[in-house]
């Protein structure tokens, strides 16, 4: 009986070994597809934009010749369009999640507003759109202009940037909050002195991840009117401007009567690629020096 006993549980430790194996297989499939699929457009979009990009390309203007095409209307657009998401992002996403966190107290309003933020990330981006179109472009009369743009990216991010940040604030180690009332201190000064900046890495590895869709996108821009025309360099936050997603978007339709514009397309790509590295960079060096100083 033992022996019948021990020859089943075996038996049943074996299957669980194959089935383990079989779906480790599944798994290490789909990565791999994942990353030959990524090497592939990688590859593709190399071959085709690096030999059209140089000092002309990234400083002139647009233009209908594809030979003498540049984009640097669409990087001094991208670039406006990001100073108004930034600020508006980190400002508004940071306080939120601060109050729902820290001061709101649980109950029913609180979970109906984290609810509903949460669902408010998986929104399609084009849902977005139509709400600055409404909002910002009609209703405010901004017109297609940085600020309009920018508003409605940072409404499409925030969502995102506030349920990271909640979630890095609900990491810091309760005893330091504790340690920090037992001095004496006021619960703004425990926010400030030491929440915050146990908080930060975290915070800004949300920002990153947000900033990096906001960048990106097109969807919403296209909602808005975002120009892809030979229009003056933006200089201000009412200032027409285009960006670099929507110039990659109508060059990808325009490639097919001109074979040209898809270069142009791929070209583009990698600078917007270079752009986001530069970014996503910069603000993992911020991160890592609060990591060591906290």
């Amino acid at each position: 009986m033992e022996n019948l006993e021990a020859l089943h549980e075996n038996n049943k430790m074996d299957a669980r070994v194959r089935k383990n194996s079989i779906w480790k297989s599944i798994f290490f499939l789909s990565t791999l597809f994942g990353l030959v699929v990524l090497v592939v457009l990688i590859a593709r979009v190399l071959l085709q934009g690096v030999s059209w990009i140089d000092l002309d390309f990234i400083t002139g203007r647009l233009s209908t010749n594809a030979d003498r095409a540049g984009i640097m209307g669409a990087i001094l657009g991208t670039v406006w369009v990001m100073l108004v998401v930034i600020p508006v992002t980190l400002i508004i996403g940071v306080g939120s999640a601060i109050y729902l966190e820290l001061y709101s107290k649980k109950g029913i309003i609180r979970s109906f507003i984290e609810t509903n933020i949460s669902n408010l990330a998986g929104v399609p981006s084009i849902v977005y759109g139509l709400l600055g179109l409404t909002v910002f472009v009609r209703l405010m009369d901004f017109g297609n202009v940085v600020l309009a743009g920018g508003l409605t990216l940072a409404l499409l991010v925030l969502p995102i940037l506030i349920v990271s940040a909640q979630e890095a604030l609900r990491a810091v180690p309760g005893h330091l909050s504790e340690a920090s009332y037992g001095m004496g201190a006021t619960k703004w000064q425990t926010i400030r002195r030491i929440i915050l900046p146990a908080a930060i890495p975290s915070i800004l590895t949300g920002s990153i991840l947000s900033l990096s869709r906001a960048i990106g996108e097109t969807a919403p821009l296209t909602v808005l009117g975002i120009p892809a025309l030979l229009i003056p360099f933006p200089g201000g936050l009412f200032d027409t401007f285009t960006a670099l997603p929507m110039q990659i978007y109508y060059w990808t339709i325009d490639a097919s009567l001109v074979a040209e514009y898809a270069n142009l397309a791929a070209a583009t790509i990698i600078v917007l690629l270079l752009i986001l590295f530069i970014l996503n960079s910069v603000a993992i060096i911020i991160r890592n020096k609060f990591q060591q100083r906290y």
